[in-house]
Parts: C-alpha cells; sequence; structure tokens
C-alpha cells in the first residue's frame, strides 16, 4: 500500500506543479461534486420537472453516501496530506511537499471517495433520465444516438475532472476516487433498479432512516468495543492540517449520516404531509415558480449555520436542517404558491 500510496502522492505533486493555475476549477469541481449541491440545487429542480427521477436521485444520494461511510469504517484508508508526513517509506530521504487547501482537510478515512462517488451515481441518474425523456419524446434515432454520446461523454468529462480535483486538493489518492467512481455507479444501478422507492409510504420511510442510523452506530460502538477507534482520523486531520480552521466538524461521518438521514426523513414528510396533497401543481409557469422560490429559499435556509462546540446540539441541527431542505421544495413552496394562485383567481372571480 505504501508504494500504491507514493505514486498517489507523485501524481497529486504533478498536478499541483504542473496544472497550478486550474486550481478553480478543481475547487469549483470538488465542491460541485458535494452532495450538498445536489440537495439543495438539484433535487428542487428535478422534483418539479421530473418528480420520479428526484426521488431516485435522493436515494441513489443517500444510500451512496451511507454505505461510503461503512466502506470508510471498514478499509481506513489514508488521506494523502497526513500520510506523507507519518510514512516511512521515504526514510531519511526528502519527503514531497503537498500543498493544502480549504477543502483539503477532511476529517474521515480516504477510501473510497465520497465526492466521486457521489458524482458518478447522481451523474448516473441525471444522464438516464435525460435519455429516458428523449425516448418518451420519440427522438428521431440519429438525434437521440447523438444525444446519448454527448451526455454520455459529458458525465465522463466531469467524474474524470471530479477525480482529478480530489488528488489535486490533496484529498485522495487515485486508486481511492477510483473505487469511488466505480462504488457510485454499482449504488445507482441497484437503486435505479427498486421500483417500490416511487410508492415508499411515511412509515417505510421512517423504518429506512432508523434503520440505516441504527446500523451505522451500532457498527461503529461495536468496533470501538473491539478496541477499533473510527474517530482515528480526526485527530490526524487537526494534526497535520496547515490551518486549523480548515478542519470542519460537518465532514466528520457522524455529521454525514445525520445529515443523509435528514433529508430521507425529509423527503418522506414532504411526500406524505397533508399539504402536500392539497397542492395540486400547475402548468410550466407554477413549476418554474416552485423551483425559483425553492432554490431562493434553500440559498437562505444555506446560510443558517451553527457552532460546533457543542458537538450533539451540532449534530441535531444538522439533521433539522438537512430535513427542512427536502420539505421546502416538496410541500412548503408549492403549498403557499397553490394558496396564492387560488385566492387570486377567487379574487379575479369577484
Amino acid at each position: 500500500m505504501d508504494l500504491l500510496h507514493s505514486w498517489g502522492v507523485e501524481l497529486a505533486v504533478h498536478l499541483q506543479t504542473e496544472h497550478g493555475g486550474y486550481e478553480g476549477l478543481f475547487g469549483l469541481a470538488s465542491t460541485v461534486a458535494d452532495l450538498h449541491t445536489t440537495f439543495f440545487c438539484l433535487f428542487p429542480v428535478w422534483f418539479h420537472v421530473r418528480r420520479a427521477t428526484a426521488v431516485r436521485l435522493l436515494w441513489v444520494a443517500v444510500i451512496g453516501d451511507w454505505l461510503n461511510l461503512v466502506l470508510k469504517w471498514v478499509l481506513s484508508g489514508e488521506r494523502p496530506y497526513w500520510w506523507v508526513h507519518e510514512t516511512q517509506f521515504y526514510g531519511v530521504g526528502k519527503t514531497p511537499s503537498l500543498q493544502q487547501f480549504p477543502i483539503t482537510c477532511e476529517t474521515g478515512p480516504g477510501s473510497p471517495s465520497g465526492h466521486a462517488m457521489a458524482a458518478a451515481g447522481v451523474w448516473y441518474v441525471m444522464v438516464t433520465a435525460l435519455l429516458s425523456i428523449a425516448t418518451e419524446k420519440r427522438c428521431p434515432p440519429l438525434l437521440y444516438r447523438l444525444l446519448q454520446v454527448g451526455l454520455w461523454a459529458l458525465m465522463v468529462l466531469v467524474v474524470l475532472v471530479v477525480c482529478m480535483s480530489r488528488v489535486f486538493m490533496a484529498a485522495h489518492f487515485p486508486h481511492q476516487v477510483v473505487a469511488g467512481v466505480v462504488t457510485g455507479l454499482l449504488v445507482a444501478e441497484m437503486v435505479s433498479k427498486q421500483k417500490w422507492i416511487y410508492s415508499a409510504s411515511l412509515s417505510e420511510y421512517l423504518i429506512i432512516t432508523t434503520f440505516l442510523t441504527l446500523f451505522a452506530v451500532g457498527f461503529y460502538v461495536l468496533l470501538k468495543a473491539m478496541g477499533v477507534d473510527l474517530l482515528w482520523t480526526l485527530d490526524k486531520a487537526q494534526k497535520w492540517c496547515v490551518r486549523p480552521e480548515w478542519v470542519h466538524l460537518d465532514t466528520t461521518p457522524f455529521a454525514s449520516l445525520l445529515r443523509n438521514m435528514g433529508s430521507l426523513s425529509g423527503l418522506g414528510l414532504g411526500l406524505h404531509a397533508p399539504i402536500h396533497h392539497s397542492a395540486r401543481t400547475g402548468g410550466s409557469t407554477f413549476k418554474l415558480g416552485c423551483i425559483i422560490t425553492s432554490l431562493f429559499l434553500l440559498h437562505l435556509l444555506d446560510d443558517w449555520t451553527f457552532a460546533s462546540e457543542n458537538q450533539l446540539t451540532f449534530y441535531v441541527l444538522s439533521f433539522g436542517k438537512s430535513a427542512v431542505a427536502l420539505l421546502i421544495p416538496t410541500t412548503l413552496v408549492p403549498w403557499v404558491l397553490c394558496r396564492i394562485c387560488k385566492r387570486r383567481g377567487d379574487e379575479k372571480t369577484l
């Protein structure tokens, strides 16, 4: 593994040295590939364009990130930015110099890459959805073929840039991003075959949310009882990150777990809330209004941050914020706009 890690460090140094001018692009790629973009940007749009795709998108994101958490605990992968300082591989020789960036110092284990996994899974869902829409619209064979090649090529390009960005940022080794891409595609394909997710009841949402949470917590407690410290990476992050403020509690495994579980439970509550069924969807203008309003409100919600001194409070608020982020586009915004449209219709009638 040391030899594999050393090759990864060499590639990271090469990217930082020869392609340092693309730092902005790589930083943007890592930011966009984060599941935060899926929950706060992509989901609201897809929900009002093609609801089934939005539901599948969220299930793929949540299940994929939950599996990523479990795999990271099992594999206990190193990260380049701390491995290069602690390894004995280089002996008395000069240790490669790796740059660090504000998004480098993630606190969880490194394998597989969550960003690469999310990018592969999310883009797989979106590409297959767009091709399905083209099929339904009876797109001419030649145009469909060009669309198919173009979309898959775009996905490969995006995922490749995301993978390069994670290596450039010294957050992951190359083999970790490859593992993330493969795992993300497998999760997306498996979840896409599950038709029951489109008609899951509120009780099923809550049962699955509880099961996934208890499984992860139970797995953590079991390994800790066996003497395995699953939070060993937090100490390394705090020790080797060049700037303490770059180490964020929201990159810890439990923060990720509770955000995802909040999103899943929020989707269940949103789809089965009484006011959701009373808000009848309108035409294209109504849907566009829902998208714009949802994105605006989610932007405001995203600005709501909270201190991380008390970890329990931080995790609970993270869960709540994620749940609300799903309630806004699924229920609250459509219901409010529906009421406004109905009131204006009544006024015109009078």
